[in-house]
């Protein structure tokens, strides 16, 4: 599995890269392999303040749906428009072209998020 060190994550398997007062929000290797085949992703919260621990959206796979959750607080910029037709980009690129939204950050406090080893070891790998 894939942990880029450059990356923060979240206990709930999603990961941020922060670039100034921008984070770019995805779930993990380690969640895309645990869901499977994903099939849908259903995101709505564009033009919304969220906040930390916010659900922003679903993902669909073949077995399951399970929430995505918002690892800081800001307001949702961008939806990744690749995902409508091609959901299955977080099975095969979660870190790069199967991203899912962008968020400007109220905060730039990541305090709470885990790094690449920490991560690792909540998983186990």
């Amino acid at each position: 599995m894939n942990f880029p060190a450059e990356l923060k994550y979240t206990k709930d398997h999603e990961w941020v890269k922060i670039e100034g007062d921008i984070a770019t929000v995805g779930i993990t290797d380690f969640a895309q392999r645990e869901l499977g085949d994903i099939v849908y992703i259903d995101i709505n919260t564009i033009g919304s303040d969220v906040t930390e621990g916010d659900v922003f959206g679903t993902v669909e796979a073949v077995k399951t749906v399970s929430d995505l959750f918002m690892p800081l607080s800001g307001k949702v910029l961008e939806v990744n428009a690749q995902l409508d037709a091609n959901p299955e980009l977080v099975n095969q690129d979660p870190y790069g072209d199967g991203w899912m939204v962008k968020i400007s950050l109220s905060e730039t406090d990541s305090a709470g998020l885990l790094s690449s080893d920490a991560y690792q070891a909540l998983v186990g790998a």
